[in-house]
């Protein structure tokens, strides 16, 4: 007999859209975050920014620096700082791989969205190079290139 795996079914609680405006998005990673309880509840209703957040490589460990998520409306005295530098998890492998990239190329980590895998909250890390002003003149060229094609066509 054979056992299938089911799907974790995945639930998108935020994304960064300036992202791929701002940077040219390479490969892309999925990690884990280390969480507090409170932090949990807070992303579970569907409360996060992910506009100036980064990754960074401090000795063996990824961390996650400015991602925002808000103080849990129903929280005590113990509830998390929102802003928070967050430990990311992924394998030791992943992480030599990024911070040779990293460090030789002259790239960053930057968040693109953050969701919920099953019950476990996961990020997804791309390897950017910033774009500059010519090029982000050229994806707004192509954009409305697209566009007026897309209207031509349905006419």
């Amino acid at each position: 007999m054979s056992v299938e795996k089911s799907k974790a079914e995945i639930h998108i609680i935020g994304r960064n859209r300036r992202a791929s405006f701002e940077f040219h998005l390479m490969d892309r990673f999925e990690a884990g975050l280390v969480l507090q309880g409170t932090e949990v509840k807070s992303l579970r209703q569907g409360r996060a920014d992910l506009t100036d957040s980064f990754a960074r490589i401090e000795g063996e460990e990824l961390f996650l620096h400015h991602l925002d998520i808000p103080i849990y409306s129903h929280g005590t005295y113990s509830n998390h700082e929102p802003k928070r530098r967050r430990k990311l998890l992924l394998h030791r492998r992943e992480i030599l791989k990024l911070k040779g990239r990293v460090h030789e190329r002259g790239l960053t980590l930057i968040p693109t969205q953050i969701y919920f895998k099953g019950n476990y909250a996961k990020i997804e890390i791309a390897v950017a190079k910033g774009k500059t002003h010519g090029d982000k003149r050229q994806d707004l060229k192509r954009k409305e290139h697209l566009q007026e094609m897309a209207r031509y066509r349905s006419r």
